[in-house]
């Protein structure tokens, strides 16, 4: 089982970035789909999650209206398109399966 994350880098306050996932060794469109985020000394927390059947989203209210999750199935890949970015949106971002499996994480970093 692998989930490999890529995207990250550095970007100026304001700007945008997509975040991609790309997941295998088990059935991908059979799980929901979550992001995560940690920051330096606070706990992870939810971003935004996709239901496996219908694609049902839900956000981190902070990064509601500025996020959007989405996944491909035919690819196994879920993405996490992220807009108006903000210094607070610095972490390092996780993707997760169904609270099963996890990606070894992306460093997104805000700042002019």
């Amino acid at each position: 089982v692998q989930l490999v994350e890529s995207g990250g880098g550095l970007v100026q306050p304001g700007g945008s970035l997509r975040l991609s996932c790309a997941a295998s060794g088990f059935a991908f469109r059979s799980y929901a789909m979550r992001w995560f985020r940690q920051a330096p000394g606070k706990e992870r927390e939810l971003v935004a999650g996709i239901s496996s059947a219908f694609g049902w989203t839900v956000y981190a209210d902070s990064v509601k209206g500025r996020f959007t999750i989405s996944r491909d199935n035919a690819k196994s890949t879920v993405y996490l398109q992220m807009h108006s970015l903000k210094p607070e949106d610095t972490a390092v971002y996780y993707c997760n399966a169904q609270d099963t499996y996890w990606g070894q994480g992306t460093q997104v970093t805000v700042s002019s």
